[in-house]
């Protein structure tokens, strides 16, 4: 009786750790010298009150949600995954690959071949981590970095010598053909002549997002991969005893970790600029761990996670446009959310753990 319950667990301490992550940023703010009342109220105006904010709220939302899902599925078998910036580089390769060389009649089947290779590739560049991780020893994170700056030079190799046109200036392809276009909010949701959504980068790709959120769902908690996967991740000693293969674990996490990524290019390189260039990720993929690590490695949470750091991101835009505050200063509240969320995590977990362990003491009595 005295143990958290799990709605205190999924719900207080990330709302607790917020809170203290909130009014830090305050301080922070205020130590620039500006009122962190309106800079909330204004991040709220320009990333939820009006529908071209929403678009880019749930833009970010969905390469958020990808490269989250990403990260907690490698997590689940005990490897951090710092390279999907990197396999959603490499991603979005295989997207301009598809979109170029093959005559799509209709975008539906262009974002599934898109999606196949977006996956495929970014799981054939976390393939090779993996195999080290798990045959050589070599650590997933110092792996997965160094990966990272691999793809950067090979998408500007690959830019700047094979797919740039002939007489192009910019280190970008050629623009996708017109019947690959994905459908944005605009022309999805907008009724004739009005402005909903106008200008906003979102797209049908947020639904793909949230297919991948039941996808992992149902192959962590309902599979028997799943469940491999999560006796590895807790006990790698007791998961060989079981038969458990540490190998064949830590290769396909990986690789389904790295499709995850890459499929978040779908969104940035098909869905919003439509042309495969230079810096589309933006730091997506290091934001995931963040995301991952607030929403507690579940779909649901890191579906949460994603709408916050995507209503950050915008935010931090609006901050940026009409105030004297930094963008940079966005950054410095997503480092406090993660240290509350993850690192003092326990700063709050543990006094609430004694608070409901006298409560239910005293039940008990």
């Amino acid at each position: 009786m005295g143990k958290m319950p799990l709605w205190a667990d999924a719900i207080l301490v990330p709302l607790i750790s917020l809170l203290l992550a909130a009014f830090f940023s305050a301080l922070v703010i205020l130590g620039i010298g500006e009122s962190p009342v309106e800079a909330f109220t204004l991040m709220v105006d320009g990333a939820l009150k009006r529908s071209a904010g929403w678009g880019y709220t749930l833009y970010y939302t969905t390469n958020f949600i990808f490269t989250g899902l990403a990260v907690a599925v490698a997590f689940h078998a005990r490897l951090f995954n710092i390279g999907g910036e990197g396999q959603a580089m490499i991603g979005g390769v295989g997207v301009a690959l598809v979109c170029l060389y093959i005559p799509w009649p209709h975008w539906s089947l262009a974002i599934v071949g898109a999606s196949i290779a977006a996956a495929l590739f970014g799981a054939a560049w976390a393939f090779i981590p993996a195999y080290l991780q798990a045959k050589r020893g070599s650590h997933i994170v110092i792996t997965t970095i160094m990966f990272n700056y691999i793809a950067f030079s090979v998408l500007g190799y690959l830019l700047v010598e094979v797919l740039r046109p002939t007489g192009q200036m910019d280190p970008a392809s050629a623009s996708f053909p017109e019947a690959t276009h994905l459908p944005n909010f605009h022309e999805m949701f907008a009724p004739e002549g009005s402005r909903m959504f106008r200008g906003a980068p979102a797209n049908v790709t947020f639904f793909l997002s949230l297919l991948a959120c039941v996808f992992v769902w149902v192959l962590i908690w309902k599979t028997r991969l799943g469940y491999d996967i999560r006796s590895f991740g807790f006990s790698e000693t007791a998961a060989k005893y079981a038969g458990i293969s540490p190998v064949r674990i830590t290769v396909i996490a990986m690789l389904i970790s790295g499709a995850l990524a890459g499929m978040m290019s779908v969104n940035t390189t098909l869905g919003e600029s439509e042309r495969l260039i230079l810096n589309s990720t933006e730091g997506a993929g290091f934001v995931g761990i963040a995301v991952a690590l607030m929403g507690r490695n579940h779909p649901i949470g890191i579906l949460m996670a994603a709408l916050l750091f995507g209503f950050l991101a915008q935010g931090g835009a609006e901050l940026a446009l009409w105030t004297d505050i930094p963008r940079e200063l966005i950054v410095v509240i997503q480092a406090l959310v993660i240290l509350f969320t993850g690192a003092l995590d326990n700063m709050v977990r543990m006094p609430l753990e004694k608070l409901f362990l006298t409560l239910g003491r005293k039940e008990n009595a």
